[in-house]
């Protein structure tokens, strides 16, 4: 489908290392019911037989180039998965070139990094900040939100409610929880709180598909039972 991923990204959507691209679940969901089984949506390619082969792709990916391959490489290390032992620096390492070529969602990494001075890192707050503005500015939900979240506790309220405005109408639930703190302290004002309220609702609706829910429900179900 050609609909946005509501956030949190890691409960409507599936990273398949075939072609690691993130894809809708809903997608995924929608491949089944039509007869392709579990291959991968986009490029037609069985799911991988174990973590060996699931990782052989992602390298031959990251071989290419690719800066989700790059990011999906450092998930790996930073998870353990795959057989990889956890290597939070190698991690970095990863998210840093991804980020230099081009995604997001590494360059997010790198700035909760450095701004939070873990992941092997000492801080630099002001090396993190210019990361997470720069993926804020190409759509990173999350970077976005934490920026929100440091003006907070820089006293800049209202700097952070811009910044909370801004992710909750892309569909962020905890930045419009957050205007809704702002607003019972005086801060945000009706009108601000009711505009983040209708643009979250909008941005909700605009990104709900009904095999994405169902895909979602089922999972939730998996989990709990797994659980």
């Amino acid at each position: 489908c050609t609909l946005a991923i509501p956030p949190p990204l890691q409960e409507y959507a599936t990273m398949r290392s075939c072609c690691v691209k993130t894809l809708c679940d809903g997608c995924c969901l929608s491949a089944v019911k039509s007869g392709l089984g579990n291959i991968c949506p986009f490029c037609r390619t069985p799911p991988a037989k174990n973590d060996e082969e699931a990782l052989g792709r992602i390298q031959k990916r990251v071989a290419a180039r690719d800066p989700q391959g790059l990011y999906y490489l450092g998930c790996a290390y930073f998870h353990g998965q795959y057989g990889l032992e956890q290597n939070q620096s190698r991690a970095f390492e990863l998210w840093n070139e991804a980020a230099e070529i081009g995604s997001k969602k590494a360059l997010c990494k790198v700035g909760f990094a450095y701004y939070d001075g873990n992941r092997g890192l000492s801080h630099d707050k002001a090396k993190g900040i210019r990361c997470l503005e720069l993926a804020a500015t190409q759509g990173c939900v999350e970077s976005r939100t934490k920026l929100g979240l440091v003006e907070y506790d820089n006293g800049n309220h209202d700097r952070a409610l811009r910044h909370f405005m801004i992710s909750a109408k892309m569909g962020e639930k905890f930045s419009l929880d957050a205007i809704k703190i702002l607003f019972t302290d005086n801060i945000a004002t009706r009108a601000q709180y009711a505009d983040a309220l209708k643009g979250y609702q909008d941005a909700v609706e605009e990104m709900k598909s009904p095999d994405r829910e169902i895909a979602a429900a089922k999972l939730l179900i998996l989990t709990s039972w797994e659980g």
